[in-house]
């Protein structure tokens, strides 16, 4: 299962990217998207999780501003959070027979506010609200009576990647003192925040995408190349250094991870991934393992529901698209072949297990240095900094 971050109202350099056109459920059981007839729009429901997926339009009693934004749930209800004026307003669709439920479910005062990536559960859903100061994380569905404020985090928040199965806790990027270091939130403490990704003490360090079978974390920073931040890849859990691939960096382009391979347990550098290439050229596919040194390029199919994408076990990629011929339809893209195992490292190489790690390998030919290598020009540079070995301040807790 992957999480990943989504576009929030703070922005920042992946804002532009980030937003998928459709929201897939976790379990890739569902996905919601804002469709459009031309002249309204309203909600639809894609079921996935059958031999062939089909659409279930949910319009409501009233048009849908194209501002809107839906969520599907695990039980196939989907949430749609409606902003208005100086409010949003939350509710929960489901079809009945030729026409469409709606529960409402209450509204959150605030003058920004953005869905977070669904649940690893799918049962509940949660938001980020900005304030000058702070950002208040509200439970906007699941709860036992309407939307609630779960917690208030100092500093404004952007991204949101869930990092365990029971949806405990959650990774933020918090901007703070003019940097930018992802932080984790604590749901089951009170919203107890503690740092979570920060490769030196100068660098912007966001984390984008997290897979929580294999422990891959996708990240862009400027540490290795202070004032341009690059894409990179760590491993959660491990001692292992960050490391940034030459091949995902592209000049004029935005390389932004969208989706990971499953299964692949203990096995992160064998995870293949999915990236949305934004550039002069238009919107393009990107496929990459971190056992590769290549990226492979690709033209998405038509149609495709930029930034959406679900990868199957078996390592296809699923890709949501809608045309005028086909107005639900799922391409399939299997990944790009990899090295026998005997070329690769051993099983679990890049996971801590409890026990003793083995020793950092040596970084591919023609990769970036590790987080907090050398800079100004040394030759001989400084040990890198690992994701959980960065420096890393006391405990806060939430207001």
């Amino acid at each position: 299962m992957t999480a990943c971050a989504l576009e929030t109202a703070t922005g920042g350099p992946d804002s532009a990217t980030r937003h998928p056109q459709c929201s897939i459920a976790a379990d890739g059981s569902y996905a919601a998207r804002l469709a459009t007839d031309g002249e309204s729009f309203y909600p639809e429901r894609w079921t996935l999780g059958g031999p062939e997926p089909y659409a279930v339009p949910l319009p409501s009693a009233r048009t849908e501003e194209p501002g809107a934004a839906v969520q599907p749930l695990a039980d196939g209800r989907v949430l749609i959070h409606r902003p208005e004026a100086e409010s949003h307003a939350f509710a929960l669709l489901y079809p009945t027979g030729p026409g469409t439920g709606e529960l409402p479910l209450g509204t959150v005062e605030s003058a920004g506010l953005t869905l977070l990536p669904p649940t690893p559960q799918g049962h509940a859903a949660y938001a980020l609200a900005v304030r000058a100061e702070s950002t208040d994380l509200w439970l906007v569905a699941g709860g036992a009576r309407g939307p609630e404020l779960v917690a208030e985090v100092p500093g404004r928040c952007s991204g949101g990647v869930w990092l365990d199965r029971a949806g405990r806790m959650l990774a933020l990027d918090r901007e703070s003192g003019g940097r930018t270091k992802t932080v984790t939130v604590d749901l089951q403490r009170g919203g107890e925040v503690s740092p979570f990704l920060q490769l030196t003490e100068e660098s912007n360090d966001r984390l984008l995408l997290a897979d929580l079978d294999s422990g891959l974390l996708l990240l862009r920073s400027d540490a290795p190349s202070p004032g341009r931040e690059r894409l990179g890849w760590g491993v959660l859990g491990s001692t292992l250094p960050v490391r940034f691939p030459a091949c995902l960096r592209l000049p004029e382009c935005v390389v932004t991870p969208i989706a990971v391979q499953p299964g692949q347990t203990l096995m992160p550098e064998t995870a293949a991934v999915a990236l949305r290439i934004e550039g002069p050229p238009g919107s393009r596919l990107g496929l990459w393992r971190p056992v590769d040194r290549t990226l492979t390029q690709l033209s998405p199919p038509q149609g495709w529901l930029t930034g959406a994408g679900l990868w199957t076990a078996g390592g296809v990629l699923r890709l949501p698209y809608v045309t005028n011929a086909v107005p639900c339809g799922v391409a399939r893209v299997p990944a790009p072949p990899w090295p026998g195992r005997a070329e690769l490292p051993g099983p679990g190489a890049g996971r801590a297990a409890g026990a003793a790690e083995r020793q950092a390998p040596p970084p591919p030919e023609g990769d970036g240095p590790p987080a907090g290598g050398g800079r100004n020009g040394n030759k001989s540079p400084a040990r890198p900094v690992p994701l959980r070995e960065a420096p890393l301040g006391p405990k806060e807790t939430a207001r």
